[in-house]
């Protein structure tokens, strides 16, 4: 079932409405119960890389199909702000542990491996592999019905980039696991929030001349994520004999250039002039992307790699097992349309920045206030604001991204751009919704660790840092009512230094403390003091 247009009188043109896309596999997914939830007695599905791009998206989906689901990850607590939180089992394990695996998937009939290591450094490969190995291994022996991998789109007979070499390898060793195993190859992926997809969104509005490589013009079969869903949910109920790879693709084969120029018409900006040049290489190409769109270049290059192939897909054998939906397939033109519905109405549920950066610190903050011994530098600044807690939370919850930092632009500025220099996510990571924060969003070069609605945002520094970093940001009543001024405004930076770079590194930051952390709170204060008056005044203009 393709997305359905409905009218709106309050916007221009059809708004696209897409219901879940089980509506169109009745026959393969077990359906709902009488009350509208999975049966008891339906197939569990067990999902790694729950906290990614795809998996977050896929768990609801398999839930409307009917499937019971067991959220596999490594920290499941990162799930508990997550829509479909109280509908799933979860489960603690790192894949690449036999153990911790091996009893996440005990009693599951299918298991979804949608782990890979893209972006996250020399050794990729290494952990790719091994990690596979031991996932299908535990699969087999807790006695999985079948195992669904999502692949990358690679063209047959030539010498593939490390990533595509990589993701085939992959899915060369599910299909030897001995478990029935179907492998999806997907090239370009179509949705708000994928890394794919931002990349071109970004090069098409931030850029409209631009020199490229001679890769623009290779021809690629794109895909709608919706697409891509489908046919994950769909390959749950292949038949045991099926242990095979299938290539999947959108309706339309397209060159990156005319990619971009569709983009550019259906966004409503002027044709892009596009001029292609062979003096590019992936690398340089990499870190151009970069320093244009929010995706750091360990993230681009291995993208940029995988276009110097041309992704077009060699059979559509699926259709035998999954049909294609009565309207057909998503077309490019529809799907960048819902993407851009999705980021314009702040709806995108999962986003590329939804994996954490390689290397970053992942553990929370201890609550040993020693540290065992070690040090803890604390910077602490309280104020009451004349503004409700509820003004002064709403401003709070909305920091970085394109609301900013509330404090000397131009530091933040440089602080984001020394970091992507280095390799760091930098601060064009920005945030998945402006206005409302889960556990485990990125947020320009943070991480969202905890926030209890109203009360406390905990940030942890995901920047190269020589140290671990927290930044939080909480609300108190100043007079016992959630809705009447005045709120105290509290900040805490914490740092804790690895060795001598880490005490000089905070040594030589702290002066400038006072200009940054007491600019953010003061013109925090500010804006929710505006926003009160705002609230309060909107009565009696009415009246």
């Amino acid at each position: 079932m393709t997305p359905a247009a409905r009218t709106d009188p309050g916007r221009v043109g059809p708004v696209l409405d897409p219901a879940p896309v089980a509506g169109s596999l009745s026959g393969l997914v077990p359906g709902l119960g009488p009350d509208g939830r999975p049966r008891t007695d339906a197939p569990l599905v067990a999902v790694t890389g729950v906290t990614g791009y795809i998996g977050g998206r896929l768990v609801p989906e398999l839930l409307a199909a009917g499937y019971r689901v067991r959220a596999v990850a490594r920290r499941p607590e990162r799930l508990r702000a997550r829509p479909w939180h109280d509908d799933v089992e979860t489960a603690r394990a790192d894949a690449a542990e036999l153990d911790e695996i091996r009893a996440a998937l005990t009693g599951a009939d299918i298991a979804y491996y949608l782990i890979h290591s893209l972006g996250t450094g020399r050794s990729f490969e290494a952990r790719d592999r091994h990690t596979a190995r031991v996932f299908a291994r535990a699969a087999r022996e807790a006695g999985v019905r079948r195992i669904v991998y999502l692949g990358g789109l690679a063209p047959a007979g030539e010498e593939l980039s490390r990533h595509l070499a990589s993701r085939a390898e992959v899915g060369e060793i599910l299909l030897a696991s001995g478990v029935p195993t179907t492998v999806l190859r997907a090239a370009v992926v179509l949705g708000s929030g994928s890394a794919s997809f931002e990349m071109m969104r970004y090069l098409t509005e931030r850029l409209p001349a631009m020199t490229v490589p001679r890769w623009v013009d290779n021809r690629i079969q794109p895909i709608a994520v919706r697409d891509v869903l489908r046919y994950l949910v769909g390959s749950a109920a292949m038949p045991t004999e099926v242990n095979r790879g299938f290539d999947i693709g959108g309706p339309e084969v397209l060159t990156y250039r005319q990619m971009m120029q569709r983009y550019a018409a259906v966004a409503g900006l002027r044709r892009r002039v596009i001029v292609g040049v062979g003096v590019l290489t992936p690398r340089l190409s990499s870190l151009w992307v970069s320093l244009v769109t929010p995706v750091p270049a360990g993230l681009a290059r291995p993208l940029v790699e995988s276009l110097v192939h041309e992704v077009v897909c060699d059979e559509h054998d699926i259709a035998a097992l999954v049909p294609d939906p009565p309207g057909g397939l998503v077309g490019f033109d529809l799907a960048v349309r819902l993407a851009l519905q999705r980021v314009h109405e702040a709806a995108v549920t999962t986003r590329w920045s939804s994996a954490a950066v390689p290397g970053a610190p992942s553990d929370p903050l201890p609550t040993d206030p020693d540290w065992a011994g070690g040090s803890l530098y604390v910077d602490t600044r309280r104020v009451q604001v004349e503004a409700s807690p509820a003004a002064l939370w709403r401003v709070v919850e909305s920091v970085g991204g394109e609301h900013g930092w509330y404090s000397w632009p131009l530091a933040w500025w440089a602080r984001g751009l020394a970091d992507r220099l280095v390799g760091g996510p930098g601060l064009r990571r920005g945030r998945r919704d402006p206005h409302r924060l889960l556990v485990d969003d990125a947020v320009d070069f943070w991480r969202v660790e905890e926030v209890v609605p109203g009360r406390l945002l905990r940030l942890r520094a995901e920047m190269r840092l020589p140290g671990l970093a927290w930044l939080e940001l909480s609300v108190e009543p100043g007079s016992g009512a959630w809705t009447d001024p005045p709120a105290v405004f509290a900040q805490r930076a914490l740092f804790h230094p690895h060795g001598l770079a880490g005490h000089l590194y905070w040594w030589a930051v702290s002066p400038f403390h006072g200009l940054v952390f007491g600019g953010m709170q003061r013109n925090i204060a500010r804006a929710a003091r505006t926003a009160e008056r705002a609230r309060t005044d909107r009565p009696a203009a009415g009246r």
